[in-house]
């Protein structure tokens, strides 16, 4: 049996690897959301209307210790601090491309099915 290895934590799918990452209420969405540009923290938040600033912190923090995103801070007053998706976390974008190919086709309300 093969085993994967992620921050870790041991898997035995590679399946469950990534939906560990991309997997939860929230990183799939902060990933999706910067996949054009990089964003300060409350454009992420303008963005994902219905998370609070605890989640959304605890959120970035963990795609920044998987090395999906980049966290750039500037030496600025007042502190800004930005946020990019990786080299790692752009190889994860033709995934989420399908999934909202899939999102489209499957909408009950514009489906024909």
């Amino acid at each position: 049996m093969n085993k994967y290895q992620l921050n870790g934590a041991i898997y035995y799918c590679p399946v469950d690897l990534t939906l560990s990452v991309i997997g939860g209420r929230w990183q799939g969405l902060v990933i999706w959301t910067l996949r054009n540009e990089a964003k300060r923290f409350n454009e992420i938040k303008r963005s994902l209307v219905t998370i609070n600033d605890k989640m959304l912190s605890q959120t970035l923090k963990k795609l920044v210790g998987q090395e999906i995103l980049n966290r750039k801070s500037y030496n600025s007053i007042p502190p800004k601090v930005e946020y990019s998706l990786s080299e790692r976390g752009k190889e994860l974008l033709p995934v989420f491309e399908l999934m909202q190919n899939w999102g489209e086709e499957n909408n009950v309300e514009h489906s024909s099915r």
